[in-house]
C-alpha cells in the first residue's frame, strides 16, 4: 500500500497547476459556443498526473517550483485537448463522472473547442521564456514537438485498428501502441521535460525512457482494467471499450485463445458499428474474456511492469538527493497500481 504522499502531493500539484491553467482560459465572447466549452473539461478535475510528475521531476533535480508551472500547465491544457478529440473518435459518451462535451453540444462545437484548448497549450511554452530563459524554452518546445509525433502515430494505430477490424495482434502490437498513445504524453514527456527544466539541459534525457514507459504501459493497462469495473468513482462508461472497440489485452487475447466458432463470432461483433453493438453482445465478450482468464493475464502483465518499473527507478534516481519529489516518483508506480 502507498502511502499518502501520492495524493497529497496530486492534489498540491495539481491545485497549483489548476491555478496556473486558468490564466489561460479567457472570459470573453463567443463564451456559448467557444470559451465555456473550452472550460469544461478542465473545470471537472482530474488526477493531474501529468503535470505533477513534470513538477516533482524538476524538483527532485533542485528547481524551484516556478521554473515548472508553466510547462505542467501546457501539459494539463494539451491532456484536455486530447480527451475532447478522442471522446469524438472513440465516440464515448461519459468523461470524469459527467456527459462527453460532444455528447453536450454536438461534433462541430466540441471539435472547434478541442482545436482551441490545443492551440491555447502553447501560451504558457511561449511566456516560460520569461522564467527560465530562451534556451531552454526552445528545448522544452522540440520536446513538445516529438511528443506530438509519437501520441499522433499511437491514436493512428488504434484508430486504424478498429477500422480494419484488426483481429491478428500481439501483446507487442498493443505495447508499442501504448508506448506512443498513452506513455509519451501521460509520462515519458512530463519526466523529460521534468529533467530537462531542473538539470538546465545536462541529463540524459532518454536514460529516463525505461522507466517512463514502464510506468506508463502500468497506468494504461490498469486503465483498461478499470473500465471492466463497475466502480462509479471510475468516471467513464463501463465496458466503454468494448462499446468502442478498442483492442486491449484482454480483447487480444479473447481472440488468441478462443475458438474458431467464437473467434468467428468476437470478429463479427467487432466490426460493427458502436450503434449496432447491443448490450447483450457486450455482456457476451465480457464473458469470453472471463473464460479465457484475460482480466487476470492483463493485471499479471501489469504487475511485471510495476515491477520493472521500479527496479528501472532505483538505478535511475541513484545520483538524485533525498527528497519528497524523488518518494513520491518512486511511489507513483503503486499508485497506479492501486488507483481507482
Amino acid at each position: 500500500m502507498t502511502s499518502t504522499l501520492v495524493s497529497d502531493m496530486l492534489l498540491e500539484y495539481g491545485e497549483l497547476t489548476r491555478a496556473a491553467v486558468r490564466h489561460y482560459l479567457p472570459a470573453r465572447e463567443p463564451r456559448r459556443y467557444l470559451y465555456d466549452l473550452v472550460a469544461d473539461y478542465p473545470e471537472r478535475g482530474g488526477k493531474m498526473m501529468r503535470p505533477s510528475l513534470c513538477i516533482a521531476t524538476a524538483r527532485a533535480f533542485g528547481a524551484r517550483l516556478e521554473d515548472a508551472l508553466l510547462t505542467a500547465a501546457s501539459i494539463e491544457l494539451l491532456h484536455n485537448a486530447l480527451l475532447i478529440h478522442d471522446d469524438i473518435q472513440d465516440e464515448s459518451e461519459e468523461r470524469r463522472g459527467r456527459p462527453t462535451l460532444h455528447m453536450l453540444h454536438g461534433v462541430p462545437l466540441a471539435l472547434n473547442a478541442g482545436d482551441m484548448l490545443s492551440l491555447m497549450s502553447l501560451g504558457p511554452l511561449i511566456q516560460n521564456r520569461e522564467v527560465i530563459g530562451d534556451h531552454l524554452t526552445l528545448r522544452i518546445i522540440e520536446e513538445t514537438e516529438r511528443m506530438a509525433h509519437r501520441c499522433a502515430e499511437g491514436q493512428a494505430l488504434e484508430l486504424g485498428w478498429r477500422r480494419d477490424n484488426t483481429t491478428s495482434l500481439e501483446d507487442e502490437d498493443y505495447l508499442e501502441m501504448v508506448l506512443k498513445k498513452t506513455c509519451w504524453l501521460s509520462t515519458i514527456y512530463p519526466i523529460r521535460v521534468g529533467a530537462l527544466i531542473g538539470s538546465n539541459d545536462t541529463a540524459d534525457l532518454d536514460a529516463f525512457g525505461p522507466f517512463a514507459f514502464l510506468l506508463g504501459a502500468t497506468f494504461q493497462i490498469q486503465d483498461d482494467l478499470l473500465n471492466l469495473a463497475s466502480d462509479p468513482s471510475y468516471g467513464k462508461e463501463l465496458n466503454g471499450d468494448i462499446w468502442e472497440g478498442k483492442r486491449t489485452l484482454m480483447l487480444i487475447r479473447a481472440f488468441r485463445e478462443s475458438s474458431v466458432d467464437e473467434r468467428s463470432k468476437l470478429s463479427n461483433l467487432m466490426s460493427l458499428p458502436r450503434e449496432r453493438r447491443g448490450p447483450c453482445d457486450v455482456i457476451w465478450i465480457r464473458q469470453l474474456m472471463d473464460k479465457y482468464g484475460c482480466v487476470e493475464y492483463a493485471r499479471q502483465i501489469a504487475q511485471g511492469l510495476a515491477a520493472a518499473a521500479l527496479d528501472e527507478f532505483s538505478e535511475l534516481a541513484a545520483g538524485l538527493p533525498n527528497s519528497r519529489d524523488k518518494q513520491f516518483l518512486a511511489e507513483m508506480v503503486t499508485w497506479v497500481m492501486e488507483r481507482n
